[in-house]
């Protein structure tokens, strides 16, 4: 429910507050003074798109806010949280929320939840859980197919609910199932050559059999073997150096001798003892040194221009691989994976067999959802045109007639149903679509009917209707009047009406009044009780507040409207 609504810098109003609170509250005030500023303020609040010139003129920027009271465990109070906005408890069930939007001149729009800043799409989530709003552009949807199908089905409730839900999931599925496949047959060639190009590859690696870091280890061979004779004459000088096997000094004399002569005179002297043993330990190092400079040698004498033409080969296998992978490592990894994918190309067939066989299981499944829907929305659809046929009538139209049908059309996410409401607005006329027979003023009491009939099934926090009264007047209006009183009892209903017959049975009376200083025109809201109401009735009903007949007139109507009103 709209607790209160601020209006600052919109339209012709400088800066008003409208108190709403539960109920019917109407909202009336001279041509021009800034009723539907109202409105569109509310939209603004609720997410609709802002549009820089309603911003006043001279003003930076135009601001609405409104305090919301809801359910702390219901849905929009749980959106709220998930925007991190704040709600205040007020009761036990009930927490206070505050909406806010700012436009400015130049259409920058900036939107609050909960005293949080947030996308303008999370006051659009919420308009759906919070408010309908009814204006003379809702009426011109109600013409629309799609439009009278929702109202059936909001009527409907669970009984359409049920196999509307599952009729969606399959019908998604098989949009989904029919993608796969046709991908799966436009790229069947695609995939053919990619799995005969796979099989290809998988091959060449398979006979070359590479291992992990091969290349690298025989780039190192291939490097040696084609350096193999000079290595082999710095081998052979080392060894000469080291263990001469000629009569020539070499190091492991010369170091023996040193270590015999420290040994000789080792007592005199710990230190030469020390350096003796220093001496034996470089002897054993350059023996063994001497070993694997021969062992080295050994090997040298084993390699030839065979084994370097082996390595180069081998070398060219590996750079085959590499350049058409990358490197070797991607080539082991298409061998380790590729096998895999080539199972997963090569099952192409018995995929599309496996994906048209779960379709036409689907397909089961959304036919027998499209015939219960089907089924129960025509059941539905008796009921709600008996139900708005007696509300019609109670608006001053007894003997108009309405139809719903319910007729095949192609396949949609909604279902298999084209749903028309058909009016018959007097006796012997044939029932027409109201998309093409109603006036405005017959569609507007459809329209209110239907919300009526609806709120039984599915109410709906707060309605706004702007000018639902637009075409009809007199004894039509009363109805319509005490219809939207109705209404009042079970949702919050703000009506913005040029017509004292429905502001009569408004619990709550607000006017738009309109000041001019002789520069700027501003736009001022007030309740209205006692004399002031009964004055502005009048000059709804006349142009005339003071007139004695109006006036009379006016304490008849509200009298009419019952002594709550």
């Amino acid at each position: 429910m709209i607790e209160e609504m601020r209006l600052r810098e919109l339209g012709v109003i400088a800066d008003a507050t409208l108190p709403m609170g539960p109920g019917f509250t109407a909202i009336t005030g001279e041509t021009g003074a800034g009723k539907t500023m109202v409105v569109t303020g509310l939209g603004l609040l609720l997410g609709a798109r802002a549009d820089s010139g309603v911003v006043r003129s001279g003003a930076t920027a135009a601001a609405v806010e409104g305090v919301w009271l809801v359910d702390p465990d219901g849905a929009a109070a749980d959106r709220v949280r998930e925007a991190g906005g704040d709600l205040d408890p007020v009761a036990d069930d009930r927490v206070e929320l505050l909406l806010g939007r700012t436009l400015s001149a130049e259409g920058r729009s900036r939107a609050t939840v909960g005293g949080r800043s947030a996308p303008v799409g999370v006051l659009t989530d919420l308009a759906d859980l919070l408010v309908a709003v009814h204006g003379q552009s809702d009426q011109l949807r109600l013409r629309s197919g799609a439009a009278q199908r929702d109202a059936l089905d909001r009527y409907a409730g669970q009984s359409v609910a049920v196999p509307l839900e599952e009729y969606r999931r399959a019908y998604e599925r098989v949009r989904d199932l029919d993608a796969e496949l046709a991908e799966l047959v436009q790229r069947r060639d695609e995939r053919v050559r990619e799995a005969e190009q796979l099989r290809a590859d998988l091959a060449a690696i398979e006979a070359a059999s590479p291992q992990p870091g091969e290349d690298v280890q025989l780039a190192a061979r291939a490097e040696l073997l084609a350096n193999v004779e000079e290595l082999r004459a710095a081998a052979a000088l080392a060894h000469e150096a080291l263990a001469s096997e000629h009569d020539a000094p070499d190091a492991s004399t010369l170091v023996a001798e040193a270590r015999r002569a420290m040994e000789r005179v080792s007592d005199a002297d710990p230190t030469v003892a020390a350096m003796a043993e220093q001496a034996a330990e470089i002897s054993y190092r350059i023996v063994d040194l001497a070993g694997a400079v021969a062992g080295y040698l050994a090997d040298l004498d084993e390699t030839g221009p065979a084994e370097l033409a082996a390595v180069e080969e081998r070398r060219s296998v590996l750079a085959a691989l590499v350049r058409a992978h990358g490197s070797l490592e991607a080539a082991l990894a298409l061998a380790a994976d590729g096998g895999d994918r080539l199972a997963e190309l090569d099952d192409d067939d018995s995929h599309v067999e496996r994906l048209s066989a779960e379709r036409a299981q689907v397909v089961e499944r959304l036919d027998a959802a499209a015939t219960a829907l089907t089924a129960a929305r025509r059941e539905a659809a008796e009921r709600l045109a008996a139900d708005v046929t007696e509300e019609l009538h109670a608006l001053a139209l007894p003997d108009a007639r309405v139809e719903v049908q319910v007729s095949e059309t192609p396949a949609s996410a909604a279902g298999r149903d084209e749903v028309a409401i058909l009016l018959a607005p007097h006796p012997g006329a044939a029932p027409r679509p109201v998309s093409k027979g109603a006036s405005g003023g017959e569609l507007s009491r459809v329209m209110l009917a239907i919300e009526v009939v609806i709120a039984a099934t599915d109410p709906v926090p707060t309605f706004v209707f702007d000018e639902v009264d637009a075409g009809i007047g007199g004894a039509a209006a009363i109805e319509v009047g005490r219809r939207l009183a109705r209404l009042a009892e079970t949702s919050q209903v703000i009506v913005v009406t040029h017509l004292a017959q429905v502001a009569a049975f408004a619990t709550n009376h607000l006017s738009v009044v309109k000041q001019n200083d002789g520069s700027v025109t501003q736009s001022s809201v007030r309740r209205l009780t006692g004399a002031e109401r009964e004055a502005e009735m009048a000059r709804l009903l006349s142009g005339l507040a003071d007139s004695d007949a109006a006036l009379t007139h006016a304490r008849e109507l509200l009298a009419l409207a019952g002594p709550a009103h």
